[in-house]
């Protein structure tokens, strides 16, 4: 009985989890958090300010991006950027949007 209501309380909320990316806040977020260094918008022309940081756009068609690998990568530290720290939602949304400029 236990493990039936655990498996139904983990169903009922999986879709809220889900619920809790927002694009549109995801690119809120790369404005404010990762325009310094990248170009974070869908322009395909686009230079990021920093000439090492890839182009959000170039990170999204990459096949190897994937909502899991993102959400990994945003939630490590990395050697070349800073140690931005971000809540789980606003992960989601900033790795919601990235897909979305890929077309994922």
């Amino acid at each position: 009985m236990r493990i039936a209501l655990s498996l139904g309380l983990v169903l009922v909320a999986a879709p809220a989890m889900a619920a809790s990316a927002d694009p549109t806040t995801g690119a809120d977020i790369a404005k404010a958090e990762c325009a310094s260094c990248h170009a974070v918008g869908s322009d395909a022309e686009a230079k990021s300010p920093d000439p090492n940081a890839p182009r959000f756009v170039d990170v999204a068609k990459m096949p190897s991006t994937t909502e899991l690998s993102l959400k990994v990568f945003l939630r490590s530290s990395h050697k070349n950027m800073p140690n931005i720290i971000l809540a789980r939602e606003e992960i989601d949304s900033l790795a919601s949007y990235i897909l979305g400029l890929g077309g994922k």
